[in-house]
């Protein structure tokens, strides 16, 4: 049983998922920019836009999870799962995610940043 509400929780999840989406983000930069595109500049712009939207979201859940006396670390990984130690106002609790679904979830805030932001 967790004592972490759901709404501070998904922010906790933001914590693990917006750093990797960057991580993603940032290597294909550097891959469309050396790729033989014709016209590279739209694709980077996209990409780099992204990245800013995204980049002052983490900076707002980590203001809020430093407000809330939140953290988040990540402990141990394997090729199955991953588990992490939340932080929540004193009091520690172990999440293990299967990699597949944090993979999955990446992909989907991934295609949110990329094209659905726009039209919400």
């Amino acid at each position: 049983m967790t004592r972490i509400p759901e709404n501070d929780r998904d922010i906790l999840e933001q914590a693990i998922y917006l750093p990797m989406i960057l991580t993603i983000l940032e290597r294909d930069l550097q891959i469309i920019d050396k790729s033989a595109f014709k016209l590279k500049r739209p694709y980077l712009d996209l990409v780099e836009d992204t990245m800013k939207v995204i980049q002052i979201n983490l900076a707002d859940v980590k203001r809020y999870m430093k407000q809330n006396k939140m953290k988040v670390e990540k402990l141990q990984q394997d090729e199955a799962f991953t588990m992490y130690l939340f932080l929540y106002k004193g009091y520690e609790e172990q999440h293990n995610y299967f990699n597949p679904r944090i993979r999955n979830k990446v992909q989907e805030l991934m295609t949110y940043y990329l094209f659905k932001r726009h039209s919400s």
